[in-house]
């Protein structure tokens, strides 16, 4: 990891942050604030791939995944952005989702780790934690039935993540050489 890609991972852990206070505080707000940041990193994220497809990747061997990537996560950006216009209930359900998501990507790519014999154990327990936040919340939503127990477990989710993201830009990470 570069020191720009640390610099940028604690930045976003820092937003992240926030963002948990503010859905915990002032959930009116703080929610739509949470799915526009969402929407705006999806929807940057899916254009920066789709670009770097045209500019070098179809040249590429696995050139067309990277595209593919791109067009399906700029895609759940604009979705992203027109779930925000509907109730707090069903938004909160698309960002547990999204949540879940994350986790069961992180668990991918630790087992991907694993098999190239690569430190696996901490992305794997990261996104057991996050799939666990993500059901934990599901299931208190509909046993309480009260959106606010759905909102702490969320930024509590939230924290989780970024305290994860900081940890993961202070680890120190093995530079591989072609020789």
């Amino acid at each position: 990891m570069t020191a720009f890609q640390r610099i940028k991972n604690i930045f976003i852990a820092f937003i992240m942050i926030i963002g948990s206070i503010s859905i915990v505080w002032i959930p009116e707000d703080g929610i739509p604030l949470i799915v526009l940041i969402l929407s705006m990193s999806l929807t940057l994220y899916g254009l920066k791939n789709i670009f770097y497809y045209f500019s070098m990747a179809k040249h590429m061997v696995g050139g067309r995944s990277i595209l593919y990537t791109g067009v399906i996560i700029f895609d759940l950006g604009i979705f992203s952005l027109t779930v925000a216009d509907n109730s707090n209930s069903f938004v909160i359900l698309y960002m547990l989702i999204i949540h879940m998501f994350s986790g069961v990507v992180d668990i991918l790519r630790a087992l991907e780790s694993k098999r190239m014999s690569s430190s696996w154990r901490f992305k794997f327990t990261s996104g057991a934690i996050n799939i666990a936040i993500a059901i934990a919340a599901f299931v208190a939503g509909y046993m309480l039935k009260s959106l606010s127990v759905i909102v702490y477990i969320y930024g509590a989710g939230l924290i989780y993540s970024a305290i994860s993201r900081i940890i993961t830009a202070f680890r120190k990470t093995a530079i591989v050489y072609i020789q």
